[in-house]
């Protein structure tokens, strides 16, 4: 396990989609949609499944899920132990769509790696979120 300093990046991100909160859910956590709008990996929204996430160029990078709330809310350990971040996904029912809540934390901005990853995954994320939504299309 990775000690972590005091000087921890987090990402946090909102945005309202047209679907509703069951085709979201399914676009997070289901392998076959996840590889769409981000990458391949046998996802699944079971706590204490162990899988990787294929990041081409990054090599694949073992996760664990950490918490469920079916149609709300989903936790997982990315890139664990190297970067050994945790991504949450908050879904909320917001008129007929729902608002997506993503939160990326845990980065040690201290360790240059675990920088690097926030600088390039902080800018990233907006465009990630953009194609999740015609994944369910």
């Amino acid at each position: 396990m990775t000690v972590k300093s005091g000087n921890i990046g987090v990402i946090r991100l909102e945005r309202l989609y047209t679907q509703s909160p069951d085709r979201l859910w399914r676009a997070l956590t289901e392998p076959e949609y996840v590889a769409r709008w981000w990458a391949p990996g046998d996802i699944r929204a079971q706590v204490g499944h162990r899988f990787d996430m294929d990041m081409g160029p990054w090599g694949k990078q073992p996760c664990e899920v950490l918490a469920v709330e079916h149609e709300r809310l989903f936790s997982y350990r990315f890139a664990e132990p190297t970067l050994n971040t945790i991504i949450t996904w908050t879904l909320a029912p917001e008129g007929t769509g729902t608002r997506l809540t993503l939160v990326h934390e845990g980065f040690d901005l201290d360790s240059p790696m675990s920088r690097r990853a926030y600088e390039g995954m902080k800018p990233g994320w907006p465009g990630i979120l953009e194609r999740i939504a015609t994944a369910v299309d």
